[in-house]
């Protein structure tokens, strides 16, 4: 799965090549590290948790390579224009895409949760940012 020998559809096919592009982006600072590395720290820790196998590295290394996990955190989470700006809404919004997306592969009838995850999280980002806005300094917190 990691070299791209396994078909896919695009986007879950080398995760070689996905992480040379998201490397690509974080040199040039296009994207930040944060939302990518929460949401599939939270996958991991899902899988291990409630996927039924414990602690099986190669259970969890099929989840996080496996599907478009890699394409979706890195290329689809990190969309300026859905996601949150600010850092704790960013870490808000990626623990969110991996508890839904490890809800949606485990328990869903869908192989596909991370398309799904995105969605819902996008559609949660003004709640996100609402709740997660810093106080202006000065400013009673009522």
């Amino acid at each position: 799965m990691f070299v791209g020998n396994i078909p896919g559809t695009i986007g879950e096919v080398s995760v070689i090549a996905l992480l040379v592009g998201a490397a690509y982006l974080l040199i040039k600072k296009v994207i930040s590290i944060r939302i990518p590395a929460v949401y599939i720290l939270t996958v991991a820790v899902f899988a291990a948790l409630f996927g039924g196998h414990g602690l099986d590295f190669n259970y969890i290394a099929a989840h996080i390579c496996g599907g478009g996990l890699i394409f979706g955190a890195f290329f689809m989470a990190t969309d300026y224009v859905t996601s949150p700006i600010t850092p704790k809404g960013q870490i808000v919004f990626a623990i969110l895409l991996g508890v839904l997306t490890g809800l949606f592969r485990i328990f869903g009838g869908s192989a596909e949760g991370v398309s799904y995850a995105i969605i819902i999280s996008n559609i949660l980002v003004p709640l996100i940012e609402k709740v997660t806005l810093p106080k202006a300094f000065g400013k009673e917190g009522k």
